[in-house]
């Protein structure tokens, strides 16, 4: 194990310099909660992709089982956990269940996030 002794100089950190006169306000835990909770919910190969899909136009079920080449009950499950995470909303029409992106937020966090990956390739 290595020991540090005294007398030598420190290196100088570089300095921050703020981009903006204000920095914005730290959110409080309740916030960063819901952030990552929000996050949870589209960490699923899946969910990306119906995200994705929703990105493009309403789907319901049947059109999403066909698009993404999974299972119905899969593509449920996921379109639930979804839904109570507040990323997509249903919409009956019908017997079928129309879904669509609650805002195009969620749909900018996942182009983005794919589109980071892609860049590292």
């Amino acid at each position: 194990m290595a020991t540090v002794t005294g007398g030598g100089a420190q290196p100088e950190l570089a300095e921050c310099t703020p981009t903006s006169a204000a920095a914005p306000p730290h959110p409080g835990p309740a916030v960063l909660a819901d952030a990552g909770d929000l996050l949870r919910a589209l960490a699923a190969p899946v969910r990306i992709a119906i995200v994705l899909q929703l990105r493009a136009a309403d789907r319901c079920v049947h059109e999403l089982v066909d698009a993404l080449d999974v299972a119905q009950p899969l593509i449920s499950q996921h379109l639930r956990v979804l839904k109570t995470a507040g990323v997509v909303q249903g919409e009956r029409r019908g017997r079928e269940v129309v879904y669509r992106l609650a805002d195009d937020h969620l749909a900018h966090i996942v182009v983005d996030a794919v589109a980071h990956v892609q860049e590292g390739k």
